[in-house]
Order: structure tokens, then sequence, then C-alpha cells
């Protein structure tokens, strides 16, 4: 039901372009949006037969109040959008994690003769930011290069008050502290430098190749020297940074990797052909398509950004995509082509990067997994008090795996203290069930379960403190009703696949814990180690079932010989051509067993589709 001031709102909104935000019962944002149309929009959100997603349906349950900025243009609320995103982070919008933990190279540009130095910090005092850098060994190498390249001021304050300091007579400064260096020629020193971390190489290698022959003119072969090393220097570097992309190219490739949980972002910075940064970032908010994932990231992205490349490319088209590029090019001044590559060079980058990507994801999983185990008690007591039980020191949860309704399965995982007890997994084949119905296969599986307590095997199959159960409502239920069946009462609940919420029984409205909460972490992994091993046993039978032959129920063949029949004749039809004197001769095998062989394929072969497809039915190997 709409509360009153929600109704007098919706009647209120206008039609104009601009930003909403609703807000929960207590005034909290839960989310900020763009429209074109804000009645349109905004009304959308309320329509029960609009077909919402399960993140939508959650959002919508909490709204009790909304507000709406107009603007201009649709440009202008996308803008507006990203800056009240980072503003107020809302819970439900799909966030960029502060990149904090990564460091930066910031360019004093606020002082009258700037210095190059790393910093986590990033600032709105004047200053050129660069970065952030993931791999903060390769950025100090680059602090290095430049330098030996750059004679910058290195000292914050002067080392001597009468003299220039060591870094001036090795040639690692121009000793601006004592007036040696006027400052619109240190200026130009700080320009080149600012060419170098923007990937502007080949245009800085022909300004310093001119210097260069300037020099050797005017007979200065130590400065001509100093420059050609600053060339071949550079040169090298360029050499190793070369990726296969167009010679010209100014780009941004961005790469993504998705879980339930999480979205994994990389971005290789091209500039010239040549990858000269890669950003690593990771979503606060995943259960959203790609191109709304796409779409919120670019957005967040550039409006930080230093420089927006000419070209960005990507798997598929974020949202919005016209909006994004109209915006992109305000911001870089010309036009901005977003691009999704079939073949090709640009193609085979973005693989780099979503390979990447996926890397980082992982990463970012072992991370969390590695922390609870670590001090699984804050994860415990949090799911506990969501519970409304004690911190589960036992959890089981379970999980259906099937492909098309054959060998349908089922396994239960056991985590104690926040860690994985495999020596106590356990795995079913669901008996009971014919085709596809993950309610009853859930409901078979947790009442063979739970019929074994107080049973013989009590301490093999001791009771759990939690039950966690692999989907939403319908699959909680069911394992519901089968413990209420066993005059069972357990702790138990669902985790719903698409937004990641807790269900309870009885209880309507999903639980969702924040996207850094360490029970989520848990629980995460708990569930996805119940799918894994499910997949794995799934798969296993499949596979058993696909290679079963036919020679398996010929009297007196063994596994040995029959695999000896398979490598010397090649398949089964093979075999049916024989009579059983040749069978024994070419196939290495007794006459009697022959004799067995062809009798059982003469008959399995008079009767049409009686072969099962697997290894005998084709070429060994």
């Amino acid at each position: 039901m709409l509360s009153d001031t929600l109704r007098d709102r919706l009647d209120q909104l206008p039609v104009t372009p601009g930003v909403y935000l609703m807000k929960d019962a207590k005034g909290t944002i839960l989310y900020v949006g763009k429209a074109v149309n804000l009645r349109s929009r905004v009304r959308s959100y309320f329509r029960e037969d609009k077909g919402h997603s399960a993140k939508v349906q959650a959002l919508v349950r909490q709204i009790v109040d909304l507000e709406t900025l107009s603007t201009d243009t649709e440009v202008e609320a996308l803008v507006l959008e990203n800056t009240l995103i980072k503003r107020h982070r809302p819970y439900f919008n799909i966030l960029l994690k502060d990149d904090k933990t990564y460091p930066y190279l910031k360019l004093t540009l606020n002082e009258p003769y700037p210095r190059l130095i790393v910093t986590r910090r990033r600032l709105a005092d004047g200053g050129r930011y660069f970065g952030p850098y993931p791999d903060a060994g390769a950025m100090h190498a680059t602090v290095r290069l430049i330098k030996q390249l750059f004679p910058l001021r290195q000292r914050p304050k002067p080392q001597f008050r009468d003299r220039p300091c060591l870094n001036y007579s090795i040639g690692r400064c121009l000793a601006p502290c004592q007036g040696l260096v006027s400052q619109e020629d240190y200026r130009e020193v700080v320009r080149k430098v600012e060419a170098f971390l923007s990937g502007r190489h080949r245009e800085l290698v022909r300004e310093i190749e001119a210097a260069m022959r300037v020099a050797s003119a005017a007979l200065d072969f130590e400065k001509a020297a100093a420059l050609r090393d600053q060339v071949q220097a550079i040169a090298k570097l360029m050499e190793q940074q070369k990726v296969d992309a167009d010679s010209d190219a100014d780009q941004d490739v961005i790469g993504l990797a998705s879980d339930e949980a999480s979205v994994a972002v990389q971005v290789f910075e091209i500039r010239e052909g040549r990858l000269t940064g890669r950003r690593e970032h990771e979503l606060a908010r995943a259960g959203s398509a790609i191109s709304d994932v796409l779409g919120a990231f670019m957005g967040q992205f550039y409006s930080d950004a230093e420089t927006v490349p000419a070209e960005i490319v990507l798997r598929e088209p974020p949202l919005d995509a016209d909006l994004l590029a109209e915006w992109l090019a305000s911001r870089r001044g010309s036009k901005v082509r977003i691009t999704v590559p079939q073949r090709g060079d640009k193609e085979k980058i973005l693989r780099m990067a979503e390979t990447n990507a996926k890397q980082a994801l992982e990463r970012g999983r072992l991370s969390r997994w590695a922390a609870i185990e670590r001090g699984p008690q804050a994860a415990l007591g949090e799911l506990g008090e969501a519970l409304g039980c004690a911190p589960p020191r036992r959890i089981e949860g379970f999980d259906i795996s099937h492909a098309q309704g054959s060998d349908t399965v089922a396994s239960m995982v056991v985590f104690i203290d926040g860690k994985p007890a495999k020596d106590q997994y356990r795995k079913f084949k669901i008996r009971t069930v014919e085709g596809i119905d993950d309610f009853a296969s859930m409901a078979e599986v947790v009442a063979r379960r739970y019929s074994k307590l107080g049973g013989p095997d009590v301490e093999r199959w001791e009771a759990p403190d939690a039950i966690l159960i692999d989907g939403g409502k319908g699959q909680l239920n069911a394992a519901v009703a089968a413990l209420d069946a066993l005059g069972l009462e357990l702790p138990i609940f669902g985790l719903a696949k698409q937004f990641e919420e807790i269900y309870l029984p009885g209880r309507k409205e999903g639980i969702q814990l924040g996207a850094r909460s360490p029970a989520r972490h848990l629980i995460e992994r708990l569930r996805d180690e119940a799918h894994r091993f499910a997949i794995t046993f799934h798969r296993n039978l499949r596979a058993k079932r696909m290679t079963r032959s036919i020679l398996d129920d010929v009297p007196g063949l063994g596994a040995k010989r029959k695999t000896q029949l398979l490598s010397r004749l090649g398949s089964v039809d093979a075999m049916r051509r024989l009579n059983p004197s040749e069978l024994a001769e070419r196939g290495g095998i007794p006459l009697k067993v022959a004799q067995a062989v062809a009798e059982h394929l003469g008959g399995a072969g008079n009767t049409p589709g009686a072969e099962p497809s697997g290894i005998d039915s084709g070429e060994v190997g």
C-alpha cells in the first residue's frame, strides 16, 4: 500500500528531465535515478503489471517518500545523478567502491615549482592526479624513470640555505630553491612530465629529438647526449607497453567480470597504441544487467577522470549509450566513439581486460573468505542476529542441480566456525521426483538428511545450528514443509539468487545485508560452495552416463578387454562387421568372448535405436 505522502508525490511529478531520489521511512536515500520524463519514469516503478526485477521489487517495498530535481536536459540529469550517487551512496545504486587503497601520482601544480609525489588521497587542491595504480611496484618504477629523465624538485623544503643539494649535482634537480632556474623553464619540464604520465610518448619523443638536434647543431654535445638518453629510455618503455592496437589508438578498453555478489572492472588505458595504464575497480552492487552496470560505472568513472579518450571499447553497449557519448564528448571537447568489437585486435585486447577482471574478482573473493576464516565471530554474530538465533557454529547448505530434467542431484555442504568441513559434505541422487521440480527435490533431500537425526548415525549426522537453502521463497517453503513433517524446528533461511536477499519462514519481505557485510560474504561463500559441489556431482554422473557403452552388458567382457577392443577396432560399428573368428583375431580376445560380443551386438543391431550414445559409437580418442 502506498502512503498518502507518496501518492501526493506521484500526482505532483513534473514531465521534465531530471533526477529522482527514493527514500525509506527514516528518510534514508535508497536510490538515485535520472529520467527524460520524471512523471513517466517514476510512476512506472509502482505499476503492478510492470514485471519488475527482484531488485526493483525489493526497492519499491521500502519506498515511503521521494524527491525530484528538474534539469533542462537529460545530459544535465546524468551529471547531477552521478554527483548525488557519490554524495549519498544509496544502497540500491550500482556503486563504484572507493579506491583509496590504491596510490596516485600527484603533480603539485598548486606550487610555484611542482613536485611529483605519491598519495592515497585525491583532493580538489589544484594538483594533477594520475592513477590510481593497482600495481604499486610498477608505479614506483615509473617514478624512478621520471626522476632519471626529468629533473623535478624532489624535496618539500630546501636541504641547505646557501647551496643546492646532491640531486642538483647528479642532474636530478634544477635547484629552483637556489634560483638557478626560471619558473618558465621549470614549468616546461613539468609539462613534459604531464605528457609522459598522460601517455603522449610519441609527441614527447618528437619534441626531445628536435631539442637534441638543436643542441647538436650548437655543439652542445653533453646536452644532446642527455636528450638522446631520454629518447632511448622512452622508446624502450613504449616498446614494453606496445599492444596489438591501432598505431594511433587513443582508447579505454573496459572489461567486466561478475558473480552474484560483485562486479570487477578493468580499464586498460591505451594511448598512441600502447598500454600506458591499468585501473582496477570493484562495484559494490550486483544483480543488475551488464548494460546497467556499464552505464553506472562509466558515469561515475569519467566524471572524475583527468582525460576522456576518443574511443571506449566494451563488450556490449551501456545503458543510455547515446546519452553517455554526448556527455563524454562534452567533457573531451570532441566526438567520443563507444565501440563493441566482434573480432580483430580490439576484441583481443577486450578479452585480455576481461581475463584480468576475472582474476581480480577471484582475488577479492578469496580475500573476503580468508578474512572470515581468520575471524568468523563478526560474520556468525551478524548472521545469528539476522536469523534470530545464537551465532550458528555449524551451518549446512543445500543446492539442487540438473540439466533438462536428467540426473537431478543435490549437495549438502557444511561450514563449522566459518570454515568448510569438506569431510562432512554429502551428495544425494534424487529418487522420487520426475522431471524438473526444484521444490519437490529440495523437500526430498531435506527430509532424507534430517530423518537421520536421532538415529544410529547421530554422531555423524549431528543437528546444524542453521540451514541455508539456495533459492528463494519456493525452495525455502518446501524445505520447511519437509522439516515440519519430521516434527523438527531448526533455524533455516533461503538466499535468493536474483538480489542476494535472505528469506525467513513466515516472513514476506526479504532481509538485505550490506554489500560489505561479513555475514553476507559468509553465506555467499557457503552458497557458492554448495553450488560448486552439486554441479561437480552432476557433471560426473552425466559423464558416466554418456560414456556408458553397449559393451558393458556383454557377459565375460571386462573393462580391460572392452578398452582393448575399442582401441584396436575403433568403434562398435566396426565390430558388427566382423564374424566371431575375425573379432577374436583382430581384437585379441578369446573366441568364446568374441562369440558373446558378436551375439550381443547382432541382437542390439537388429533393434532400431538400441545403441546408446557414448564412446563406442564413434572414433576412439
